[in-house]
């Protein structure tokens, strides 16, 4: 991981590259899973809002001057997991999954957490995105068996809820 650096977005960060990881990862990872017609659709900047949220914590990884991946972190705000930290998303430009980077972005998401003394964590993973639920579960995280339905473009889906425990 020479020249390959993980840490908190500041102000100095585009929006725009940050924003631009999440939407070439959904426009890669969930090819097939969710409508094309939605995928293709997603504006430039998509996500350029969201990531100054208060409530919510982020990180980057970056090669060199490059942003290629993102991990967003917070407090949960379901009621029922109000004593947990949830992992909002973990994107990588598509060049760079595959590779092993997600291992060091997600357990670093989970020290902040850990920081925020948070010792249970979990996060919600599309039921059909099989590459995804494979790296979590290779990373620690079970399955709960909970879940809740989503309709993302048009489609009904189905969101898995994985937990992670710090000793």
């Amino acid at each position: 991981m020479k020249d390959i650096v993980i840490r908190k977005v500041n102000s100095s960060d585009s929006r725009e590259e940050i924003s631009n990881v999440y939407e070439q990862s959904w426009k890669f990872a969930y090819k097939g899973i969710i409508p094309s017609d939605y995928l293709d659709s997603i504006p430039s900047g998509q996500w350029c809002g969201a990531l100054d949220n208060p409530d919510r914590h982020t990180l980057i990884m970056v090669d060199g001057n490059k942003i290629i991946g993102t991990s967003s972190y917070c407090k949960s705000r379901f009621e029922d997991y109000k004593d947990w930290g949830k992992i909002i998303s973990i994107y990588f430009l598509p060049e760079y999954m595959g590779k092993g980077y997600g291992k060091y972005l997600l357990e670093q998401a989970v020290e902040e957490l850990k920081a925020m003394d948070f010792n249970k964590i979990f996060l919600w993973v599309l039921e059909d995105n099989y590459r995804a639920r494979h790296f979590y579960e290779k990373c620690g995280f079970k399955n709960s068996g909970e879940y809740m339905d989503n309709v993302i473009g048009s489609k009904q889906l189905r969101e898995l809820q994985y937990v992670y425990f710090i000793d």
